[in-house]
């Protein structure tokens, strides 16, 4: 006999791949320098190499964000089905 229980839930479901996607974007779009390594299009005079990095920096907060978000909520439904 196994004493293990009977409905045990996946590590890895659909949300926690999801929330892996949303914290790998940032990193596969900086790592990729050969995509923004150019000077035009400039914005308000600043080249694109700077203005791209930094236009990262809001979209990587955003998604660190809706990530945390996400996450919370798998760990309440977790919570919510053991008890």
């Amino acid at each position: 006999m196994s004493s293990a229980p009977e409905s045990r839930r996946p590590v890895v479901t659909p949300l926690r791949a999801v929330i892996g996607l949303l914290l790998a974007a940032p990193w596969v779009a900086i790592l990729w320098v050969g995509s923004y390594a150019k000077v035009d299009p400039t914005f308000i005079g600043i080249p694109f190499f700077y203005w791209y990095q930094i236009l990262w920096v809001v979209i990587a907060s955003a998604l660190t964000g809706t990530a945390y978000l996400l996450w919370q909520r798998d760990q309440r439904a977790r919570r919510g089905g053991a008890r």
